[in-house]
């Protein structure tokens, strides 16, 4: 039986912010029901114990998100939230001390796509962050990365390098470190910033999508490898990064999980990427595949 690292669980396909890295989905609006989260967990139990809720969307927007964690919980899985923070004040209480989080990541490089843009609303919101991080953590085995797009390549603006600096300024104050966070981080890993606590930085990818350049399609991908995923409309997906769902798999909602990570089109997913072909469309045209080299 295939085993999972990574199993997406996408919870919303609505997000609040409207970032120029992350294009918008064209698929329908809409939250998943208690019972449907339930019956998905219920079926991937076999290939995975680590769950991210997250696909599209921002996951704290879940007006239920205290109880999915629950049933998390309560059927033994570990689960990764990524979120933009913007709404970390709201569902404070529903997240501090919830035994199934193993990792939240805050995509600080979100604060951009938020309508307020001015230094005071930043420093509000990376400091709401760090506080509800800080609590998070104290009696916990949470961990937390803070992320960043690399702001050093040539194509980023003055102004970006200007806000970056000043956000993380605010974090050195924070964690009252002695050095530049820039002048230590390296793009692809971390720094320790606390306990528990770490900054991450990396080169800004573009999400795949049909309408992009298509390449030669050598090369290699983990996806059916160590992840799969589940839209909120029950799409099934072989990785993080088919937003849209183009790769359908099948549909749990019509189809078990089980026959469907064996049907034809999985199958001949991963044994192209064993033959270093994508098989695939959209793996044709994907930039972060290049990443894995040839």
């Amino acid at each position: 039986m295939k085993r999972f690292k990574k199993f997406y669980i996408e919870i919303t396909s609505i997000c609040n912010l409207a970032c120029h890295f992350c294009p918008p989905t064209e698929r329908a609006k809409q939250f998943i029901s208690i019972d449907d989260f339930t019956k998905r967990l219920d079926q991937i139990k076999p290939y995975t114990d680590f769950i991210y809720l997250h696909v599209k969307g921002e996951p704290l927007l879940h007006p239920k998100i205290d109880q999915l964690l629950d049933i998390a919980h309560e059927r033994g899985f570990k689960v990764n939230i990524t979120t933009n923070g913007t709404l970390i004040k709201k569902n404070w209480d529903k997240l501090i001390n919830k035994p199934a989080l193993r990792q939240m990541n805050f995509s600080l490089h979100s604060f951009d796509g938020h309508v307020g843009q001015s230094m005071t609303d930043k420093e509000e919101y990376v400091r709401t962050i760090l506080s509800f991080v800080q609590e998070a953590t104290r009696e916990s085995s949470l961990f937390v990365s803070l992320r960043l797009w690399n702001l050093t390549q040539d194509n980023a603006t003055n102004l970006e390098k200007q806000r970056n600096r000043q956000l993380l300024e605010i974090i050195e104050n924070e964690f009252n470190l002695g050095f530049k966070i820039e002048e230590k981080l390296t793009p692809g890993k971390g720094i320790k910033l606390a306990d528990q606590i770490f900054i991450n930085q990396d080169y800004e990818f573009k999400w795949p999508a049909l309408h992009e350049e298509e390449d030669d399609g050598k090369g290699f991908c983990y996806g059916l490898r160590n992840q799969a995923g589940i839209l909120a409309n029950g799409t099934v997906i072989p990785c993080c990064l088919d937003g849209e769902g183009v790769i359908n798999l099948g549909n749990i909602n019509e189809t078990d999980f089980s026959t469907i990570i064996e049907g034809d089109r999985a199958n001949n997913l991963v044994d192209g990427f064993s033959r270093r072909e994508a098989v695939e469309e959209l793996c044709r045209k994907c930039g972060y595949r290049k990443r894995f080299g040839k």
